[in-house]
């Protein structure tokens, strides 16, 4: 969790990974018109208090995004989903379609869970000058026929609750997204669904999978894919909070838990478990993004590192139920997992996804595990596509 994803040196890998791996943009052409399209979206991004009822995946706002990949067409949305406590709660996303004509029946979805940007409002990805940046594999998805659907997750775009490794939450995100997809007029997404995460939003597209044949049965779930998913999350943290980016992404799960949880549960407050210091600051390092913010997040972080948590979450209460209960696993999974992992991945380490896989398979979830040579955290997902698109054509048609 605490390196789930890191600093600059990360940033700057996705960001080339992307550019060079993706190659769905014609880039002068595009960059002009998502500059046009920065136009003041305050008012569409603005929701009423409370949010009117309707079921989850009914479009609240939609608008067309100039600048979409060559031969697609992209929304921007707004959509009911509900939080960790079954409250309806409105969510910001992007989606993206061939623009060809869909095959009866409507094209298949894949709902994706992107990895971390932040946690504040103003973090989310479809916020950016490039709202496909973040969506890995896009174009080879596109290619292949799929309507992609990428959910802010709550709280990040439109104002609501926090969800930052939330699993419930974000879970419910990414299956009302796939809902939106297919209410969304021009779209052309059928109900057939599949899941694809990276980091943070292999947790949020796991624990999507683990509710799906409860809370979104009219959904046909095909298939579940992840690269590094952030799975136990106390192992993660023991692993990744003695560095600056382990503080930094740390603050964003502690903030959201004392957020989310604080009110109903005894103890789930920030200097429960944190030195008075770090506790001091962490509601200020989780107002930040990671990518536009990086600076000033570790600016404050680094005098925290070796004295940020006055105990260990993964043994005092409740922080250890918190996390245990947001760790995916323990459920057999009715779709099969194609797991990706790089062999030198010092973020979300290769060990703790092998237990994860191990843990499935016993379970009785038919699980393709593929480790990914000479990668780390930043470029894995990019890296395992070739493989991914290869098994999604043998698995889900």
């Amino acid at each position: 969790m605490g390196r789930v994803f890191a600093g600059v040196g990360l940033v700057l890998a996705i960001a080339v990974g992307l550019g060079i791996a993706t190659g769905y943009w014609t880039a002068d052409r595009r960059l002009a018109e998502l500059a046009l399209d920065q136009h003041d979206l305050t008012q569409f991004y603005r929701v009423p208090t409370p949010v009117p009822a309707a079921p989850p995946g009914t479009i609240l706002r939609s608008e067309p995004i100039p600048g979409a990949p060559n031969g697609a067409k992209a929304w921007r949305i707004l959509y009911h989903s509900t939080d960790l406590n079954g409250g309806d709660i409105a969510v910001s996303g992007v989606v993206v379609a061939p623009d060809s004509p869909p095959p009866p029946g409507g094209r298949p979805v894949v709902s994706w869970g992107h990895p971390t940007t932040g946690a504040a409002q103003k973090c989310a990805p479809s916020l950016a000058l490039d709202p496909f940046e973040l969506i890995e594999g896009l174009r080879q998805l596109l290619d292949a026929g799929y309507v992609v659907v990428a959910s802010d997750y709550s709280g990040m775009g439109v104002r609501g609750p926090d969800s930052y490794l939330i699993g419930a939450t974000e879970g419910n995100n990414v299956l009302d997204a796939a809902r939106a997809a297919h209410a969304l007029e021009g779209a052309g997404a059928g109900t057939d669904l599949v899941l694809w995460g990276h980091s943070q939003g292999g947790q949020a597209v796991l624990f999507a999978a683990q509710e799906a044949p409860h809370y979104a049965p009219d959904l046909r779930l095909r298939a579940v894919a992840v690269a590094a998913p952030a799975t136990d999350l106390a192992e993660l943290l023991k692993a990744d909070v003695g560095d600056v980016s382990g503080v930094s992404i740390g603050s964003y799960a502690f903030a959201a838990y004392a957020g989310v949880y604080g009110p109903t549960v005894p103890g789930a407050t920030l200097d429960s478990i944190l030195t008075p210091e770090g506790a001091a600051v962490t509601d200020q390092m989780a107002a930040l993004c990671l990518f536009t913010e990086n600076k000033q997040l570790h600016e404050i972080a680094t005098p925290l590192i070796g004295h940020y948590l006055a105990a260990d979450p993964a043994t005092t209460e409740p922080w250890a139920t918190l996390l245990a209960e947001n760790t995916p696993g323990g459920v057999r999974l009715a779709a099969p997992l194609f797991v990706a992992q790089g062999d030198t991945d010092a973020l979300v380490r290769p060990e703790i996804t092998a237990q994860f896989v191990q843990a499935q398979r016993d379970l009785g979830t038919d699980v393709t595990f593929e480790t990914i040579a000479d990668t780390g955290h930043g470029l894995v997902a990019l890296r395992a596509m070739p493989k991914l698109l290869e098994w999604l054509k043998a698995t889900a048609g």
